[in-house]
């Protein structure tokens, strides 16, 4: 089965020392944050690069396709789109405040 590439949004700068913890993902640091971008096998992959970050304590911002035209809008992406609620758009009192 051929992979995908993944963006997965951190919140936070991580270390280099964290790129041999994610399985072959490359580390690109911004501003306030960090994304790991790479190849993804398959499902159970994905779930185990979700579970190393929750071990960490790492706070996980988005997770989508890397080849998507419309970054932060994906399937996986934790990113509320405009249809949300009130109360899932930024600065309410939702989901998004307990990432």
């Amino acid at each position: 089965m051929a992979g995908s590439r993944y963006r997965i949004v951190l919140r936070g700068r991580l270390g280099e020392r964290f790129e041999s913890a994610f399985d072959g993902m490359v580390l690109e640091p911004g501003r306030g944050q960090t994304v790991l971008v790479g190849e993804v096998r398959d499902q159970a992959h994905l779930y185990g690069l979700l579970d190393r970050l929750r071990d960490f304590g790492i706070d996980l911002v988005a997770v989508e396709p890397a080849d998507t035209p419309d970054e932060g809008t994906g399937p996986m992406s934790t990113t509320p789109p405009e249809a949300d609620p009130p109360d899932c758009q930024a600065g309410g009192k939702g989901w998004q405040e307990s990432i």
